[in-house]
C-alpha cells in the first residue's frame, strides 16, 4: 500500500501572507502526522515564497515519519539536503521562477548532472527519487542515474481524468511498468485529490508514495486537517475488496 507524504508548502505560503508565525508550520506537521500521515513533504524555492531554508531546520529536528525534501539541485538546495540528512530527497526540474512544478526531467540531456548530483546524496544514505513524465524512454534513461525511485508527474493524468479516466492512467500504467522491469520504485505527486485517488491507486501496481499539498490543504478548510487526512489515507488503502 502507498504512503501519504503530506506536502505543507500552501502552510508556509497562508503563514508567509501575513507574516509572524501563524499558522505555525512545525505544530501542523506534527499534527499531520498525529492525524496519520507517513510523511511530511517540503519543497523549498530560491526566493522562499512558502518554504523558507530554516523551516527545513526546524522541521527536521521534531518530525518522525518521512521528511521528503523536494527542488532543483542548485549547489544551495544541495548543502541543505546533506545537512539535514532526510529520508528521500525529489528532484524536479524547476527553473526558479516557476509558479509549480510542471514537467519531469529529460535525462537524456542532464544525465552526467543528474548522476553526480544523486551520488553526493546515496553517499549520505539519502534515498533519492527524480520528478519523471510517462516517457520510457527517459524513465529507462532514469535507471543510469543511480536513483532510488521515480515520481511520476501526476497533473496531466488529473486534468485528463476528468474527461476519459482509463485514458489518462494508460500511460502512467505503462510508465509504472517500466520503471518495475527497471528495478525503480514509482511515486506519485500533483493534482492528485480525493476524485481521482482511489483510481490512480488502483490502477498502478507497486505505488510506493503520494506527495499532496495544494488539493488536500485546500479539502481541509472545508472538513478539517485530521479528517481530511483520513479520507485520503482511506483513499489511498483503497482495493476491489472495498467494493
Amino acid at each position: 500500500m502507498g504512503r501519504l507524504s503530506v506536502n505543507i508548502n500552501k502552510i508556509a505560503t497562508l503563514r508567509n501572507a501575513r507574516g509572524g508565525d501563524v499558522p505555525n508550520l512545525v505544530k501542523v506537521a506534527l499534527d499531520c502526522e498525529k492525524f496519520g500521515a507517513e510523511g511530511i513533504t517540503v519543497h523549498p524555492r530560491p526566493d522562499e515564497r512558502h518554504i523558507r531554508y530554516q523551516d527545513v531546520y526546524d522541521l527536521s529536528a521534531v518530525l518522525t515519519t518521512e521528511f521528503n525534501i523536494e527542488g532543483y539541485p542548485s549547489n544551495k538546495f544541495i548543502e541543505l539536503v546533506l545537512d539535514v540528512n532526510p529520508a528521500q530527497v525529489t528532484l524536479v526540474p524547476d527553473p526558479p521562477d516557476v509558479l509549480t512544478s510542471n514537467s519531469g526531467w529529460d535525462v537524456l540531456n542532464n544525465m552526467s548532472f543528474l548522476k553526480k548530483v544523486i551520488e553526493k546524496f546515496k553517499d549520505k544514505g539519502i534515498r533519492t527519487s527524480v520528478f519523471m513524465n510517462c516517457d520510457l524512454e527517459q524513465i529507462t534513461a532514469a535507471k543510469e542515474t543511480n536513483v532510488d525511485r521515480i515520481e511520476l508527474y501526476t497533473g496531466p493524468f488529473a486534468e485528463e481524468f476528468k474527461e476519459n479516466p482509463d485514458l489518462a492512467i494508460a500511460p502512467y500504467i505503462k510508465a509504472a511498468q517500466k520503471a518495475d522491469d527497471l528495478g525503480l520504485g514509482v511515486n506519485a505527486g500533483h493534482d492528485l485529490d480525493l476524485s481521482n485517488l482511489k483510481f490512480f491507486r488502483e490502477q498502478i501496481n507497486g505505488l510506493l508514495e503520494v506527495s499532496i499539498g495544494h488539493a488536500l490543504i485546500s479539502d481541509a478548510l472545508y472538513f478539517g486537517l485530521d479528517n481530511t487526512i483520513n479520507m485520503y489515507l482511506r483513499a489511498l488503502r483503497w482495493s476491489h475488496e472495498d467494493m
